[in-house]
């Protein structure tokens, strides 16, 4: 017993060092480990990001009109299964289909199984060329035009032998939904990204000026972040989407859209920082820092803006799915991204026919995929801003 005890007080006592001489972001990713909800949303969030990154391998056609089925326009979702009315089958199969006119449908076109024709699925199979981790602006002018590509291949995740297999089905042009949905989220989540960095920038930077040094610099930045506020989003977009030429390629309306969105995204993490170091700058710790020859930037970057971390890291998260969704938005108006490109909003436009509602009902699976990434950011916000608040454990 007395050995026991001993080795238990030597565990908990390596327990405390590790504690007391761990950095914050180690702290923080402790605590962030004990949220069970929080962890299963990030598991979510990273196996949507891979998905995306890796959606031209996980698909086995391409999402453009070039890698479209004409023999299964608006086709039902084809689901692998091992055995049926002929009998039991090791590997995963689908049925042939037929394409024909109808009488009894007016004579429209109908899709039929051929139940006695069966189709194999194989997997690593080759397919159409693709390039993963690609740069590929076309920006007006060439001084910015950029084409590189680190992974082209051709390989795929899976297929089938002597015909096609569409898992979350095709839409009214024979284009696959699931490779769709894949490049789908990835180019949303680039959106996103590059509107919150720049957004998150301009947050920091004017709002930590506008707090740190107050009088009139504070003046001019706070006149100039409720200008930005005070514009109405929709008619923004729209004067925006009337000024954007037709000719602009669909890489330049990215690049374009993703920059407005950081544009207008920042004025209110910038007032929230902006009233934080207004309080804080006349702390002790402050003072003692700019008696010891700290300049400016160095005492707003390397000790008023961490002792705000729990909130800077909240937002950023947070941020994620508000640019998101304002894409998806924009999108679902006609605002936003169009047809050749694949955004979760753009694929979202057709699911407000009633046409659609009625008989087509597959066409709805991006709109899970989006409500499962909004709120597995929303949920990893939550968890992080738990885990940055050294006080949230002891809150009644």
């Amino acid at each position: 017993m007395f050995w026991k005890k001993k080795k238990n007080d030597g565990v908990d006592q390596r327990a405390k060092e590790a504690y007391f001489t761990a950095s914050q972001g180690q702290l923080i990713w402790s605590r962030f480990k004990g949220n069970r909800t929080a962890m299963i949303a990030l598991y979510a969030l990273v196996l949507m990001v891979l998905m995306g990154l890796f959606a031209p391998f996980l698909s086995p056609y391409d999402p453009t009109i070039a890698g479209r089925d004409t023999t299964y326009e608006n086709g039902a979702p084809q689901i692998p299964k091992f055995w049926d009315e002929n009998g039991f089958s090791v590997r995963p199969f689908i049925y042939a289909t037929e394409r024909e006119r109808s009488a009894k449908t007016n004579f429209r076109w109908v899709v039929t199984e051929k139940r006695d024709e069966r189709l194999y699925l194989h997997l690593f199979v080759r397919g159409w060329n693709y390039t993963i981790f690609t740069l590929n602006w076309d920006l007006p002018g060439t001084a910015f035009d950029v084409d590189f590509a680190l992974i082209r291949s051709n390989l795929h995740l899976f297929g089938v032998d002597g015909g096609m297999i569409h898992l979350f089905g095709t839409d009214a042009s024979g284009k696959d939904i699931f490779g769709r949905t894949l490049s789908a989220i990835w180019t949303s989540l680039a959106v996103g990204t590059l509107g919150v960095l720049i957004s998150f920038v301009l947050a920091l930077i004017i709002g930590g000026v506008a707090g740190y040094f107050g009088g009139w610099i504070d003046s001019i930045l706070q006149m100039i972040t409720d200008a930005i506020r005070t514009v109405p989003a929709i008619p923004l977009f729209m004067a925006l989407a009337a000024f954007m030429p037709d000719s602009w390629s669909s890489e330049t309306r990215f690049f374009f859209i993703s920059i407005i969105l950081g544009l207008i995204g920042w004025p209110t993490l910038a007032r929230r920082i902006r009233t934080h170091l207004l309080t804080e700058r006349t702390q002790e710790y402050v003072l003692a820092a700019e008696l010891c020859g700290a300049s400016s930037s160095h005492v707003i970057r390397r000790h008023l803006l961490p002792s705000f971390t729990s909130y800077i890291i909240v937002d950023l998260m947070i941020s994620f799915p508000y640019m998101v969704r304002s894409e998806t938005a924009l999108s679902f108006i006609g605002l936003g991204l169009k047809d050749p490109v694949n955004s979760l909003g753009a694929l979202m436009q057709n699911v407000s026919k009633a046409d659609v509602l009625l008989n087509y009902q597959w066409y709805f699976i991006p709109v899970i995929f989006f409500i499962a990434l909004v709120l597995a950011f929303v949920f990893v916000g939550d968890g992080l801003r738990d885990a940055a608040d050294p006080y949230s454990g002891t809150k009644k």
